[in-house]
């Protein structure tokens, strides 16, 4: 029986091969989408942690996507704040999310106190001198045609000059002086949040919220520590996350399911007589079933380890086209992603191989 099967796929080599690739493509859509997702993600929360703060104040409601607020704080308020007890370091930023030639969280940042949370390690020249100076990542400086010190490069429809590139994760990737993105917004002196590090963190944490809530005009701002921010960019508090994530993952086992269903569908009517012959000779329909599905299974564990190899290429070969995309493949997606192409597979092949073995075996003989 399993020199039948063998046989049958190779008889056939070029829908076998569709068949095959067809999985594979679905196990390549989902691994993809999801790398991509959660290395967003991920890569959002590894830059947070980077950022050396443990606590991060900003007026109105709690969310996981500060950048989706406007810069509505005084700066003033960072030396209020940085005369609480407990207070160690206060940083004001600017977030700009920006969705141009590529989607990018901009940082205007007062250098002094930012670095003060955490310095930045520069691999190449060295704070900003002028209002116009952009200072990036490592691999920000990779991408592309590679970028280096000196170098103009356009950031919110404006020229930068290119005065520091530093080790990569610690808040975003490209930086601008705080003055100069407010002066781009046309809102002097204003931030979207401050970053504090407190003393002891975090002993004194609670102590350190208390104390902001309580001062004047400050009572209705969000007073989030690093662990609280880090909760919610997850799946769950990100808009439409999880919905874009279960449509694609839900196109990719349709396809699938139609393609081995088609493949399947119609081999069983190419080999009616066969399966005359093999009901003639006492085979069952359990039998008859278990042939159809067991050549469906060969033809899926072959398309779903080709699509998971293709998936680590294609991770490689991302990560040395575009450095700045964090492209996450993870055991247990690609567990999910098999599981998903194999039952998918199954269920495509499953009428197929019951019509065969419902099929009557004279009539079977007689089908031309």
């Amino acid at each position: 029986m399993n020199k039948l099967i063998f046989g049958n796929l190779i008889h056939r080599p070029l829908r076998s091969v569709i068949s095959a690739f067809a999985v594979a493509i679905e196990v390549i859509m989902i691994l993809s989408v999801v790398a991509i997702f959660y290395g967003i993600l991920n890569g959002s929360r590894t830059q947070t942690t980077g950022i050396g703060m443990d606590m991060v104040v900003h007026p109105g409601a709690a969310t996981a996507l500060m950048m989706t607020s406007s810069a509505s704080a005084d700066v003033r308020i960072a030396k209020v704040l940085g005369e609480l007890p407990h207070v160690q370091v206060v940083a004001p930023v600017n977030i700009k999310f920006t969705a141009g030639s590529s989607v990018e969280n901009i940082y205007g940042i007062d250098f002094q106190s930012y670095n003060a949370l955490r310095p930045f390690v520069f691999l190449g020249g060295g704070p900003f001198k002028n209002d116009f100076d952009l200072i990036i990542d490592d691999l920000q400086a990779k991408s592309g045609k590679g970028t280096k010190i000196g170098d103009s490069v356009k950031v919110l429809n404006h020229t930068f000059t290119v005065c520091g590139i530093v080790e990569h994760g610690k808040g975003a990737r490209k930086y601008i002086p705080l003055t100069t993105m407010d002066a781009l917004d046309n809102n002097p002196g204003k931030a979207s949040a401050f970053y504090l590090r407190t003393q002891d963190s975090p002993k004194y944490q609670e102590d350190v919220r208390k104390e902001i809530l309580s001062t004047d005009g400050l009572q209705d701002w969000t007073v989030q520590t690093s662990q609280e921010l880090l909760s919610m960019l997850t799946p769950e508090h990100l808009p439409g996350f999880n919905i874009a994530l279960n449509v694609v993952i839900s196109i990719a086992t349709i396809i699938g399911f139609l393609v081995i269903f088609q493949s399947m569908y119609t081999a069983v009517l190419e080999r009616t007589r066969e399966i005359g012959i093999l009901k003639s000779m006492g085979a069952g329909r359990l039998v008859i079933v278990s042939v159809v599905l067991r050549e469906t299974m060969l033809l899926a564990i072959v398309g779903t380890t080709l699509g998971v190899i293709a998936t680590y290429v294609l991770k490689n070969v991302l990560r040395v086209r575009f450095p700045t995309l964090s492209f996450q493949v993870t055991g247990e997606w690609v567990a999910i992603a098999v599981g998903i192409a194999l039952g998918g597979a199954l269920m495509g092949a499953l009428y197929p191989a019951l019509k065969a073995a419902r099929k009557d075996p004279i009539d079977a003989l007689s089908y031309e």
